[in-house]
C-alpha cells in the first residue's frame, strides 16, 4: 500500500501578542492507503491543527507534507482548494449543511464544485444517501432530520464523489452514544470498502473503534 499522507519532521507556531505558541512539534507521520487512523488528544493537544494541515486549510512552519505524493507546501489558494474539493472528503462535528437545502442538495453542493454535470451529480447524491440509510429523506431539511440523520447526509456529502481520503473531526461529538455507534458503524464500513479514513477524536472509546490509534499531546505525535 502507498502512502496517502506522509508528514516529516512538521512544526506548526503562532504568535500572540504575548509569545509564541508551539502548536505541532517536529511531527513525522505515515498513514498508508485505505487505513483508518485514530488521533486522539485532549483540548489544545494539538489535534485540531494536524486536522487542519492535513485538510489543507492550513500549512506548516515548517517541514514538509506529502499528500497522495503531491508536496503541499508552496501551493497557493487555488491549487489548496483543488487539493480540498478533489482528493480529501470532510466530516464534521457540527455537521456544517445549509439549512435552506435538503439533503440531496446538500450532498450535490460540493459536485457542484467540482463541474459535474446535474445528471451525473443528482444520481451520485442519491447513491450516497442510500449508502447511509437516508434513501426516505432526500428531500428533508437539517431541521427536519435528528443529530444522528444530519451527520448521516455529512458523510453521504463527503463521500459521494470517492475521495482518496475522509478527515473526520470529532463526528461524534454532538451525537448521543447510540447514535455515535451508527456513525463509527458507517464509517468502519467505508473503510472495509477501502477509504482512507483519519479520524480526529478526544474520545478513547471512539479512537479504540479504528484499525489503529496515533496519541497526540503538547503538539507532538505518539505512534
Amino acid at each position: 500500500m502507498n502512502d496517502v499522507i506522509v508528514l516529516s519532521n512538521v512544526c506548526k507556531s503562532y504568535i500572540t501578542p504575548n509569545n509564541r505558541v508551539e502548536a505541532l512539534r517536529h511531527v513525522d507521520l505515515h498513514i498508508k492507503e485505505g487505513s483508518f487512523v485514530a488521533v486522539v488528544g485532549q483540548s489544545g493537544s494539538g489535534k485540531s491543527t494536524l486536522m487542519n494541515i492535513l485538510g489543507c486549510l492550513d500549512t506548516p512552519t515548517s517541514g514538509q507534507y506529502l499528500l497522495d505524493g503531491i508536496p503541499v507546501a508552496g501551493m497557493n489558494e487555488k491549487q489548496l482548494s483543488f487539493i480540498r474539493n478533489n482528493i480529501i472528503g470532510f466530516i464534521f462535528q457540527s455537521f456544517h449543511l445549509l439549512p435552506s437545502l435538503n439533503a440531496l442538495e446538500n450532498v450535490e453542493l460540493p459536485l457542484i464544485y467540482r463541474g459535474i454535470p446535474k445528471a451525473k451529480r443528482r444520481q451520485m447524491a442519491v447513491s450516497a444517501l442510500g449508502m447511509v440509510g437516508l434513501s426516505e429523506r432526500l428531500l428533508h431539511r437539517p431541521c427536519e432530520l435528528s443529530g444522528g440523520q444530519q451527520q448521516r447526509v455529512a458523510i453521504a456529502r463527503a463521500v459521494a464523489a470517492e475521495p482518496k481520503l475522509i478527515l473526520a473531526d470529532e463526528p461524534t461529538g454532538n451525537l448521543d452514544s447510540a447514535s455515535g455507534n451508527d456513525i463509527m458503524a458507517l464509517l468502519t464500513t467505508l473503510h472495509r470498502r477501502g477509504t482512507t479514513i483519519v479520524l480526529i477524536t478526544h474520545d478513547n472509546h471512539v479512537a479504540n473503534m479504528a484499525e489503529s490509534c496515533i496519541r497526540i499531546a503538547d503538539g507532538q505525535v505518539f505512534l
